[in-house]
Formats: structure tokens, C-alpha cells, sequence
């Protein structure tokens, strides 16, 4: 029922299987101080603004209160670091699925907001310096155009919780088409069997992919498009940049958007092999592994719906891997699209993915800014390449001239394509860290809002960005990200 207050929960997540949750009661916050709030977002989702800065807002946003509904936590699974393990929001709460007039529904969840069941020996909390971060990064993908989750508000706890220091307290409230991953396949598997699996399949393609719901293959065709929108997800990733730094199966939504900004950010000098998390000593997740994590973590999905493919455990296997292998296809097609539109090019061809390799691997030899050497293209300021007047540049410039004269695409539209293709702007990992410092440490806002406003155009060619907001800092080579837990 709609509340004045712009809410209007209809929890359909509750109707699974009670293995699938656990309810959670309200925990007392010590001061909560709403700190960001997304007022666009709030807008899009017809949320009443005052309300959610008023006391009993911050009371809802804290998981103080259950006067809107039952709280809940998530039961899920997951595959971290190819390691099956046992998990379930360990430090998040549902505040409920909210649906908008035009029967929009997405996941209200709050992050950080203390200790479920699943917590283990966690305390269930977030610092406010990493809250803040997935605040900002994940609004800058949905900018980006970018599938993800969304920022909804901050609140500051005020409360000090034990990292390897002492940190200020934050919980985020996060806004998903759902919280289902490849990871609550999982856990349903292993809990309930193929009746639970069952459930939760019917469950997913009923609220993601309504249009399979009379198909006479629709558990085939549910894993095909599965397939298709993780591939076009990295995809995007992969072409601006974004390295996301933990693509456990328990961070892969079933959904297709992005989702946990712990170790994640952009790549500078562009080099296959980057890698930011603190944890991922041996590479696993870096850049260029991204494409087959993607791969290796569908089929652990295809693994927990064999048995709705098929009776016949070879059949079932069979249509399984058959779908697997066109994530390949989808993949290579759309990253091609991306990266060539990067370049001015439109419906691209096999030669078309040489000349990209031939760029990315001049980029590389010379250590190139990955996002500012595709700005400088788009503008024809060649001269600011590190790899210009050199004899590769010289006979890349030949073959991508003759790539585009042969398709006497007009100038304007070749220009306008890589504008929309080639962020200005994307956040820097010093600037990031600056700002959330000063935010997170000295109370001081003012850098963080700034970064922020900058981050929701990056494709506007007309702003003018100081250079610190836009240039590769060498600090950044030895640059390292953490989870917050």
C-alpha cells in the first residue's frame, strides 16, 4: 500500500521458500545523520524527499524501524576466489521491494546496517569511507550508461567501528532491479534441490524476464539470456576502463547490473594485467581476466538448473554447454561494437577488431593513459599521444583513415559516435581517494560533491576539467583498493 511518504513495498521476495530468509529485527543506531541523498534518484522513484530527510526517514534509512515493513536478509552462496562457500547478507538488511506508479519494482537494501545471521563473525557494518566510495563509483557506471546498482543516500552513523583502526560508521541504501545473483542459485541448490531451484527460476523470469514466461523452452531460453546480458555487461566494462575487482559469483546478479564496489576502479595507463584489489595476489580478477571470470561464473548458474533443461542429465549438459559457448559470440560482438564506436566506426568487421588490437597494443608499449588517449582521438588532438609522430602511430593512422573513408560516414556523426563512446571524465583513482579522505576523515565535503557533479556528465566535451580531475597521476601505478569489511 502507498504511504504518503512516497513508499509502496509489495515484498514478493518473501513468498520463496523460508530458506531463502531471514527476518531481522530493527537495531538501535547511535546518531543517525543522513549525509547524501540522491535527490534525482529519489524523484525517479517517487520518494518523498522531505520525509526521507526527516527523523523518520533517517530512521528508516538506519534499519531502526520496521513501521514500513518486515526487515529481511538474503540467504546466498557463493563461489570467492573459485572457493564455494556458505553466505548470505551479512551485513545488509531489505527494507522491501518498492514499486513505482509505472509498476517499476526495485530492492531497497541497506548496507552496513549491523548483524544478521549470516554474518559469521563480521560485525556486520561498513566504514563511511567505503560507503561513500560505492556511492560515488556506482553513480558514475549508471552515467557511464552502465547497468548497476544504485545510490540512493548515505547515512552517517556516528558510531566508531574497528577496522585496522578505528573508523567512522556509515550504512548505504542501495537500490537493485533485485538482489538475485548466481549465488542464490547456489545456495538454493545446495539447500533446497531442484524443487527450490525450480521456485527461484520461476521467481526470476516472472520479475526479469517476464517474456520468457509462456516460452516452451523458457528455462533454456532464461540461462541464453543470462548469457547475453552478463556478456554485454563486461563488455561495457572493458571499454571504459572499469575493473571491478571481486567477481565472485556471489557479486554477479542474474539481473545483468552491477553490483559491490569494494576493490573496484578505472584503469590509467592502460595494461591487460591491472589489478587493485589487495587480496587478489595472484591476478584472478585483473582487467583481462574479466571476460572469463564472466564465463566461469555462468557456468556455475548452468550448473544449478541443469536438471530444468532437461530429465536427461547428458541432454541437460548438452543444452548447457551449447548456451555457454555463445557467451563467447555475444561477448566478442559486443565489445567489438564498443571499442569501434570508440574509434568512429559503425557496424564494425573483423578487421575493424585488428585495428583496435593494434591501438590498445601501441597504448600499452607506451604506457598510454587508456580513457585520455581516446579523448585526445576524438578531439584530433593526436599531438597530445605519447605514441604520436611514431612509426606504429604513423601506419595506425593510415589504416584507420582508409577504415573510415571507405565508409563515407559523415564527419559530424563520426565525432558525435565517439563522443558518446569516450568519457572525459571518469573517476581517478588519486582524486577519488583525496576527496574521500577529506569527506570520510576531516568531515570536509566540498572535493567529494565536486567529483561527484563532475562524474554525472562524462561525456560532455564542453565542460572544462582541471587538470587533477582529468590526468594520470603516477601515485596510481601502485594504487590498491579494499573490500571494508
Amino acid at each position: 500500500m502507498k504511504m504518503n511518504n512516497g513508499l509502496n513495498f509489495d515484498n514478493t521476495y518473501l513468498d520463496l521458500n523460508s530458506k531463502m530468509v531471514s527476518g531481522i529485527e530493527p537495531k538501535i543506531v547511535g546518531n543517525p545523520e543522513l549525509i547524501v541523498l540522491n535527490k534525482k534518484l529519489a524523484n525517479e522513484l517517487e520518494l518523498d524527499i522531505d520525509f526521507l530527510s526527516s527523523k523518520k526517514g533517517n530512521a528508516l534509512l538506519s534499519g531502526m524501524t520496521n513501521e514500513f515493513g518486515p526487515l529481511f536478509a538474503q540467504a546466498y552462496a557463493g563461489h570467492q576466489y573459485a572457493h564455494f562457500t556458505m553466505l548470505g547478507d551479512g551485513r545488509a538488511l531489505m527494507l522491501g521491494e518498492h514499486v513505482t506508479s509505472d509498476k517499476k519494482r526495485v530492492d531497497l537494501q541497506l548496507k552496513g546496517s549491523g548483524t544478521t545471521p549470516y554474518s559469521r563473525k563480521g560485525d556486520g557494518k561498513a566504514t563511511l569511507y567505503s560507503m561513500l566510495r560505492e556511492y560515488l563509483i556506482s553513480e558514475s557506471l549508471h552515467a557511464l550508461n552502465i547497468p548497476t546498482t544504485r545510490s540512493l543516500a548515505v547515512i552517517k552513523t556516528n558510531e566508531k567501528i574497528r577496522r585496522s583502526q578505528y573508523e567512522e560508521g556509515a550504512i548505504l541504501t542501495r537500490v537493485a532491479s533485485s538482489h538475485i545473483r548466481v549465488g542464490t542459485f547456489e545456495y538454493a541448490k545446495a539447500y533446497g534441490g531442484t524443487d527450490l531451484v525450480k521456485e527461484l527460476a520461476d521467481y526470476t523470469i516472472n520479475r526479469h524476464y517476464k517474456e520468457l514466461a509462456n516460452s516452451n523452452n523458457k528455462y533454456q531460453e532464461f540461462l541464453h539470456q543470462v548469457i547475453k546480458r552478463q556478456a554485454s555487461l563486461i563488455a561495457k566494462w572493458q571499454s571504459v576502463g572499469f575493473i571491478h575487482g571481486v567477481m565472485n559469483t556471489d557479486n554477479m546478479l542474474i539481473s545483468g547490473e552491477t553490483i559491490d564496489y569494494g576493490p573496484c576502479a578505472f584503469m590509467d595507463a592502460y595494461d591487460p594485467q591491472t589489478v587493485f584489489s589487495s587480496i587478489d595476489t595472484q591476478g584472478r580478477y585483473a582487467y583481462q581476466n574479466q571476460p572469463y571470470i564472466g564465463s566461469w561464473n555462468l557456468a556455475r548458474f548452468a550448473e544449478t538448473i541443469l536438471e530444468l533443461l532437461s530429465q536427461e542429465n547428458e541432454e541437460a549438459v548438452k543444452i548447457a554447454n551449447n548456451e555457454l559457448q555463445k557467451y563467447g559470440t555475444y561477448f566478442h560482438q559486443y565489445l567489438l561494437t564498443n571499442m569501434s564506436a570508440k574509434i568512429g566506426i559503425k557496424n564494425p568487421t573483423e578487421e575493424d577488431k585488428l585495428l583496435i588490437d593494434e591501438l590498445l597494443s601501441m597504448m600499452e608499449k607506451y604506457e598510454a593513459d587508456y580513457t585520455n588517449s581516446f579523448v585526445s582521438i576524438t578531439k584530433n588532438a593526436f599531438e597530445e599521444l605519447s605514441f604520436y609522430k611514431t612509426d606504429e602511430w604513423d601506419e595506425w593512422f593510415k589504416k584507420w583513415t582508409r577504415a573510415l573513408g571507405y565508409r563515407q560516414l559523415d564527419i559530424i556523426e563520426r565525432i558525435n559516435l565517439m563522443k558518446k563512446s569516450n568519457p572525459v571524465i571518469i573517476p581517478r583513482n588519486h582524486i577519488v581517494e583525496e576527496a574521500l579522505t577529506l569527506a570520510a576523515k576531516q568531515n570536509d565535503y566540498s572535493l567529494y560533491n565536486i567529483v561527484l557533479e563532475k562524474l554525472q556528465k562524462p561525456f560532455d566535451y564542453l565542460v572544462k576539467h582541471e587538470e587533477k580531475f582529468t590526468k594520470f597521476n603516477e601515485n596510481s601505478r601502485e594504487y590498491v583498493t579494499y573490500c571494508g569489511t
